[in-house]
């Protein structure tokens, strides 16, 4: 079970703070149906496959397993129409772990933030560096931006 809520960061904040080095993370789409969402992912030299169930308050299922990473790229060429581009910061905050995406491509210019929950009344104190929550802004999930890039929202 996956339990996340989901920030926009504040740029400037976020350009002033001392981070580690980022992740680079190129995914794909095999399917975006929100009650099934099959996504393709490669993290540097290993790669990824995670199915994702239907979003229900903050919280879905999740099953994830490792692929080859030959095989990995190969599906995203051949089956994934269009790619998601980030590099990924791991910003430790009061005992949690905040996942920070920077992302690029036809998504440049928006950056949110990630933190991982046991449950979902679980409390945990929030970054001087984060805006506004979009947890249940289907616009910002990943799939939805695989399609509908940010880049294009102030068109449609």
């Amino acid at each position: 079970m996956e339990i996340e809520r989901k920030f926009l960061v504040d740029k400037k904040a976020w350009e002033e703070l001392a981070k580690p080095e980022g992740i680079r993370i190129i995914q794909g789409y095999l399917s975006t149906n929100p009650s099934k969402t099959i996504r393709v992912r490669v993290i540097s030299d290993k790669a990824f496959m995670t199915i994702k169930g239907e979003t229900k308050g903050i919280s879905r299922e999740e099953v994830e397993f490792e692929i080859p990473i030959n095989k990995a790229n190969e599906l995203i060429e051949k089956f994934c129409n269009n790619v998601i581009e980030k590099t990924r910061f791991l910003i430790d905050f009061k005992g949690k772990t905040w996942e920070v995406d920077k992302f690029e491509g036809n998504n440049a210019g928006l950056l949110l933030a990630e933190i991982e929950l046991n449950s979902e009344n679980e409390d945990f104190e929030i970054p001087s560096w984060i805006l506004t929550e979009v947890t249940s802004d289907y616009r910002y999930y990943n799939s939805y931006l695989s399609e509908h890039p940010y880049k294009k929202w102030s068109k449609e």
